[in-house]
């Protein structure tokens, strides 16, 4: 799971992630927000209308959801499902409130939250998607402002100054925590097979 304050580059870390590795899928969130220039529906977001995002999440299908700058965001449960049946590392780009949901309902998920190098660099990517007014921008830096209180909830923190280097500090803590005992499905397996065999030696 990726937070970060908006424009700390979460979604470009998944992006990179997704494009560098066959065992890592996306999971695509729903919004009731206006899709941006150039944004397609079912590829940066599930662009919904509020009415149809409330009847999803009232029938429980949405892993989680949460309102941030007065738009509703959430993660389709089937797509989580799906990436998981496949065997695949489901990678969700959510903010705090979401990743909270999340935390409890899959105690075992990995949280990474993604820092930007300065305030002055989280202002600039604001400023530079120029999609909002001034009004807006305060509100998304107050947001900001809070959103990095929930930094230390996280199990890592990861600092976007290198968007390569951040890729692969996060490459890196999915392999980790892949080798962790309590995720290796046939351990108690090897480990039996082992000891029978050095009893027979």
């Amino acid at each position: 799971m990726l937070s970060s304050p908006s424009g700390g580059g979460k979604s470009t870390i998944a992006r990179h992630l997704l494009e560098a590795r066959e065992d890592v899928t996306f999971s695509i969130s729903a919004t009731t927000r206006s899709p941006r220039s150039g944004e397609l529906d079912g590829r940066e977001y599930h662009f919904l209308d509020r009415k149809t995002f409330e009847r999803r999440a009232a029938a429980g299908e949405f892993l989680e959801w949460a309102e941030y700058g007065g738009n509703l965001y959430g993660t389709p449960l089937d797509e989580v499902r799906r990436g998981l049946e496949g065997g695949k590392y489901v990678v969700l780009d959510i903010d705090v409130q979401g990743a909270r949901q999340v935390r409890d309902r899959f105690p075992d998920s990995v949280h990474v939250f993604v820092l930007p190098p300065s305030t002055a660099q989280l202002v600039a990517r604001l400023r530079d998607r120029n999609t909002e007014d001034q009004a807006a921008l305060r509100r998304r830096l107050a947001i900001a402002a809070e959103e990095l209180l929930g930094a230390r909830e996280y199990d890592f923190a990861v600092v976007n100054d290198d968007v390569v280097e951040a890729v692969a500090q996060v490459a890196a803590i999915l392999d980790v925590e892949a080798r962790r005992t309590r995720r290796l499905p046939n351990l108690d397996q090897v480990i039996t097979t082992l000891r029978r065999d050095l009893a027979e030696q």
